[in-house]
């Protein structure tokens, strides 16, 4: 059933924006071997990959915690007036809820991942892939959260969707969050039957420390034979200038807490003399490497770049406190090894899925999307 909220003239803008806009987050141990992470039992208590038949049902509510519920009245939207009538000004349909399953691609307990997908008849052609994978500085944030209503919206676009967790600094270090991205990618890859998915045709989408994750996606070895392509919003592809950045005297706090975030990350200083690490002056954990600088190369998406590597979408607003400059420097990297890359600004102060209100975001990621993944001729 399709749901239809009616909106008065009072709520119009409130109900359009609440129910049409996304919010979401900004944004070591080895991550297991992807053909070894067996999928288990989904949150719902329904069979996962290899549990038995996929159930028809739209997605349920439950209260585990690795799932998410959603009102299935509008709730909260206006009804009409006392007398039973009501006054139009806005009429918005929301898409009627996709199938919706949660897996485990790993052990660990981070490493979960949503699909939603919509059913298809028996010879439907295999629909494109996206993978989303959400931000929070590299130690907080979920795959659910405000990712939750854009994966629906792209799976009325024809495209089958999964949304990762990985896990977090700082008790997992870089390359931790990278390594659980490729687990999670080729966990899609493997299982991509049971969605009726196209296993050639994936690309991924990340915000802020999701969205460096994605362009290291894009980049790592030949990034084609990862992903088709990668779209990111307000990546911070070079974590030691968002280290610099955050030092500056004119530094915001949220710049400020990005350079934590990259010692939290890096499990130590980038730049300070060997035995240094977070709380200069202190002894070094036990198990920390603190020689930074292979792993802030590392980090750093640009220093994968090579010819072969996904095209990229690289979205910043103009006041964003990842600036636009993370993403110029790789965009160049790439056009010099002949791979497509765009960046574009979106007016205001806002931040990675904050500049989904921005009406010209979502369609130019869904054409962008679509433009990149059809099917090989």
């Amino acid at each position: 059933m399709r749901k239809v909220l009616v909106c008065g003239a009072a709520f119009a803008a409130t109900c359009v924006s609440a129910v049409a806009v996304p919010m979401g987050a900004h944004a070591n141990a080895p991550a297991p071997t992807p053909s070894s992470a067996a999928p288990s039992q989904p949150a719902t208590g329904e069979p996962g990959p290899s549990g038995g038949p996929e159930s028809g049902a739209p997605e349920t509510e439950s209260p585990s915690a690795s799932s998410t519920t959603l009102p299935e009245d509008g709730q909260g939207a206006p009804d009409g007036e006392p007398d039973g009538t009501v006054t139009a000004q806005a009429v918005m349909v929301t898409p009627e809820l996709p199938k919706f399953r949660t897996y485990a691609y790993g052990k660990a307990a981070a490493q979960k991942i949503d699909a939603y997908w919509r059913d298809t008849g028996p010879r439907a052609v295999p629909r494109p892939v996206v993978l989303i994978l959400h931000g929070g500085y590299w130690l907080q944030g979920d795959k659910g959260g405000g990712w939750k209503y854009f994966a629906r919206r792209l799976t009325e676009e024809g495209f089958v969707v999964l949304s990762a967790n990985y896990r977090l600094a700082p008790k997992a270090h870089w390359p931790a969050q990278r390594d659980d991205s490729m687990s999670a990618l080729a966990f899609v890859k493997r299982h991509a039957k049971l969605w009726n998915a196209d296993p050639a045709r994936v690309a991924v989408v990340g915000s802020s420390a999701g969205g460096q994750l994605a362009t290291q996606l894009g980049t790592l070895g030949t990034g084609t034979r990862q992903v088709r392509t990668v779209v990111a919003l307000s990546p911070p592809n070079n974590p030691y200038l968002a280290y610099q950045d955050g030092a500056k005297p004119g530094a915001s706090n949220t710049q400020r807490k990005l350079r934590r975030a990259v010692v939290d990350l890096m499990g130590c200083v980038p730049g300070a003399p060997t035995g240094t690490e977070a709380g200069a002056g202190t002894e070094p954990e036990a198990g920390i490497e603190t020689d930074c600088w292979p792993r802030v190369d590392d980090a750093s998406t640009v220093t994968h770049v090579s010819p072969g590597d996904a095209p990229m979408l690289l979205m910043h607003a103009t006041g964003d406190f990842v600036p636009v400059a993370q993403s110029t420097g790789l965009a160049a990297a790439l056009r010099a090894s002949g791979v497509q890359s765009t960046v574009k600004t979106v007016e205001g102060d806002m931040h990675a899925t904050q500049m989904l209100s921005d009406e010209h975001t979502y369609p130019t990621i869904v054409s962008w999307l679509k433009s990149h993944l059809k099917p090989a001729e």
